[in-house]
């Protein structure tokens, strides 16, 4: 579509553009919150399913497993269909499965539940980041990502103080899975009054079909109508799409390789957390949840640093460059800001965590975390749709498929490895590990550039990344 196209999302009012994008980020976080939800009345499930530990920690882990498969399916079937329709599909499937886990007659029910919810509540982990796409050119789509990636761990770090009061208080197992169903059924609600179609390639679809059936000439024709695939070539695309841009890319391989372990370790604290401090500091359950504040906390104020400090900066780069856009290695400064002091937030978390040393401590150290992760969240999904645009949800999608396995495989080890190294060498293990991983942003930085010109899917290919007066003020 034209630039001044009345029907490119890009052209609609500011105003409901910023609505839609914060609907895109309450729909993240929607599906952030449910995952952590039960983490607060782990002892009435355990009083009522009779369950060990680990099948109650699997109440989270199956929940975030379902983030790798319902990505495969919604980020390449939104590229088919459109957004609209897999965002009203996969919230009334999500929503049904939170009442069906109110309603779990037995373990087995439950977890099943859990799993299929968290496959539907899968796709604005892939496509909300895809719809702020279609509506926001460059210079503002870093803004716009702002609110998305706090979702992550907002949902995280709001959901076990919600459920751990609940518990406190006495409230039915039950009652958290209605307020999920609650708070999904809202949000259904939202997306079929008030989000529209924003992928181009379906709006000219429509259009196409449109002029068709008004003036009976066959000569309208879309883009993506021409492209006759059978259902084979149609399952392939859907299925495989993902990962054949995943495995044929490296640039985003190293991104995915750090998100996911960053990724795992906010699920890992879930683990952690309870034998800080509430058996180390003998908090109750409902303040225990009250300690991942400051994850929240600290998400917030690395979005504000950032529209504050590095968003400016990007905008004076695309004035000095224009009318060439930015090239994506720009997005990645706050990430080589961010990676060694998520390194060292492991360190001091770790190494204050002894029970006679102050709780504001080990508490603390979770803002720098917190801050950091929202700053490489932030930075490399920029990087992402920046350098993919039209294959950016295929490639959300692979990524969010592989930190969904990091997230629902680090719980499943992290009580064991937290009480047998204790909370000290665990976190110093986590802390090394990031310090590894730190390099990775400043690798593409470096050779981004040469990379995406021997990309098959990045159309930013022909871009370099020259350096601009704004470089060294990053």
């Amino acid at each position: 579509m034209a630039p001044d196209d009345p029907d490119n999302p890009q052209t609609w009012s500011r105003l409901y553009r910023w609505y839609l994008t914060a609907i895109s980020g309450v729909l993240a976080l929607n599906a952030t919150f449910a995952s952590s939800a039960p983490s607060g009345i782990f002892p009435s499930l355990q009083e009522r399913f009779t369950l060990s530990d680990e099948v109650a920690t699997l109440t989270i882990s199956l929940f975030v497993a379902g983030y790798c498969v319902g990505p495969l399916l919604w980020g390449p079937l939104s590229e088919q269909f459109g957004r609209r329709p897999i965002f009203i599909l996969t919230f009334f499937v999500y929503t049904v499965f939170q009442v069906g886990c109110a309603l779990a007659p037995n373990t087995a029910g439950l977890l099943v539940f859990r799993f299929i919810g968290g496959t539907f509540a899968a796709a604005p982990l892939s496509n909300s980041g895809a719809l702020i796409a279609d509506i926001w050119d460059a210079d503002t789509r870093g803004k716009a990502m702002a609110i998305f990636t706090l979702a992550p761990f907002a949902g995280p770090a709001l959901a076990p103080g919600v459920s751990g009061f609940m518990e406190v208080a006495g409230v039915p197992w039950q009652w958290i899975f209605w307020l999920l169903a609650i708070f999904a059924g809202t949000c259904l609600v939202v997306i079929v009054f008030t989000v529209p179609e924003t992928y181009v390639p379906v709006l000219l679809v429509r259009r196409a079909q449109k002029r068709r059936k008004e003036t009976g000439e066959e000569r309208w024709w879309a883009p993506m109508e021409k492209q006759k695939l059978t259902f084979s070539q149609h399952m392939q695309r859907i299925l495989a799409r993902p990962f054949q841009v995943l495995f044929q890319e490296p640039m985003l391989i190293a991104i995915t390789v750090y998100m996911s372990f960053v990724y795992g370790c906010v699920y890992i604290l879930f683990e952690a957390f309870p034998i800080v401090f509430t058996e180390g500091h003998h908090f109750n359950l409902g303040i225990s949840g009250l300690m991942f504040l400051p994850m929240l906390l600290g998400g917030t104020a690395g979005v504000i640093i950032y529209l504050l400090i590095f968003n400016p900066i990007y905008t004076r780069k695309h004035k000095l460059v224009a009318p060439n856009p930015v090239p994506p290695e720009a997005r990645l400064d706050i990430a080589m800001w961010a990676g060694p002091m998520y390194a060292l937030s492991f360190f001091w978390f770790g190494w204050t965590s002894f029970p006679s040393v102050s709780y504001w401590a080990p508490l603390i150290s979770i803002l720098p975390m917190a801050l950091s992760v929202g700053w490489i969240f932030l930075a490399l999904i920029n990087y992402i749709v920046d350098t993919y645009l039209f294959v950016a949800a295929s490639a959300l999608a692979a990524n969010t498929v592989v930190r969904s396995i990091f997230g629902a495989g680090f719980p499943l080890f992290a009580t064991q490895m937290f009480e047998k190294l204790d909370p000290r060498w665990a976190s110093t293990v986590l802390g090394c590990v990031a310090l590894l991983l730190a390099p990775i942003p400043f690798v593409l930085h470096r050779y981004g550039p040469a990379l995406r010109k021997r990309s098959k899917y990045s159309p930013t290919g022909g871009m370099q990344a020259k350096p601009t007066k704004g470089e060294d003020q990053a």
